[in-house]
């Protein structure tokens, strides 16, 4: 009986273990991916006008 439970045991941790691995992996994709759609995007540019860096003062 002791040899099926370090059996059932061991099985239980691979388990475990596989599916940490895959919810690391999916994680990982998301961020790449959101990472690729956001590099797609054109990212808005500082503001600049010609007066200049500061505002006058009042």
């Amino acid at each position: 009986m002791f040899e099926y439970e370090m059996a059932a045991a061991r099985s239980a941790d691979l388990i475990r273990r596989a599916d940490e691995y895959r919810r690391a992996r999916e994680a990982r994709e998301a961020r790449e991916a959101l990472r690729r759609s956001s590099r797609g995007r054109e990212a808005e540019g500082p503001v600049r006008t010609q007066r200049g860096r500061f505002t006058r003062a009042a």
